[in-house]
């Protein structure tokens, strides 16, 4: 199966950029959010990303209008019929998606695979909602997606080996290195990348070194191009207290319990760089 139209739920940071991806490479792709204001948003960014990438002298300036042409913006997920595919990549949060979900299965074929964005939740429970677990798959892309080559693609015990297979050969076609992953809470990248962020955390609130002496110790040492902490922030404290918390519920592992210094900096509000402070601040 060669899927050649692509449905994306969701038009902030993750899906407009994996729809952005989808388009350069070729496809047809529909975005689809709550309200008409957040699908403008999600187009507008899609066009200074393009429009970088052809300062870049990495995309010619009629690759882009092109681009922008088989992008369609859409309230609507009944937008979605006749797709190939649909990527959902709404906000981290179990019901949210299992609402969502439910809604797309009413509508797109029994023949459209149907793919989630999480990073941390179970792809054979989401897959167990669909009235054809067998078109179900986890496709994880990275933030940015259309900087970051990296694609999870995760099998649920349901998912068909078709299935499968048609989303390694997608995620090529759109210029990704896909690696092939069994569901587990984190899958893999996550799995090792959180708790590191986390230890980060541990470090910091037991005073052992200041945050920019932590994150220069982790660049210089061990050759990360980001700090542990400011990637915290790019990533949104939030986001990775929620991921925690997933894996400190499906472990039941004490190595996974997050860090009480990022818990309380998530009740203050303080979650990194879209709220203008986090470990760091910044300028809104």
């Amino acid at each position: 199966m060669s899927i050649q139209s692509v449905g994306v739920i969701g038009a902030g940071t993750m899906g407009n950029g994996i729809a952005q991806v989808c388009a350069v490479a070729g496809l047809d792709v529909v975005m689809v959010d709550i309200n008409e204001a957040a699908v403008q948003r999600g187009l507008e960014q899609i066009s200074k990303s393009l429009d970088r990438l052809v300062k870049k002298e990495t995309l010619t300036s009629d690759a882009k209008e092109a681009a922008l042409k088989r992008i369609k913006g859409s309230t609507s997920y009944a937008d979605f019929k006749g797709l190939g595919l649909v990527i959902e990549a709404a906000t981290e949060n179990q019901a949210i998606k299992e609402k969502i979900l439910k809604q797309v299965d009413e509508i797109v074929s029994k023949e459209t695979i149907i793919a989630t964005n999480t990073s941390s939740l179970s792809i054979t429970k989401l897959a167990a909602l669909d009235s054809n677990p067998a078109r179900f798959i986890g496709m994880h892309f990275f933030n940015p997606p259309p900087l970051m080559a990296l694609v999870e693609v995760i099998r649920g015990l349901q998912t068909s080996d078709a299935t499968h297979a048609a989303i390694i050969d997608m995620a090529k076609r759109v210029g990704k290195e896909p690696i092939t992953v069994k569901n587990s809470p984190g899958f893999v990248v996550n799995r090792i990348l959180l708790p590191m962020i986390n230890e980060a955390f541990f470090v910091l609130s037991e005073g052992l070194a200041s945050p920019e002496d932590i994150d220069a110790g982790m660049k210089l040492g061990c050759n990360q191009p980001i700090g542990p902490l400011a990637l915290a922030d790019l990533i949104g404290l939030d986001t990775c207290l929620a991921v925690m918390e997933v894996y400190f519920e499906n472990f039941s592992d004490s190595k996974y319990r997050p860090c009480p210094l990022l818990r309380e900096m998530v009740a203050a509000g303080y979650l990194g760089r879209k709220t203008g402070r986090g470990v760091y601040t910044y300028d809104k």
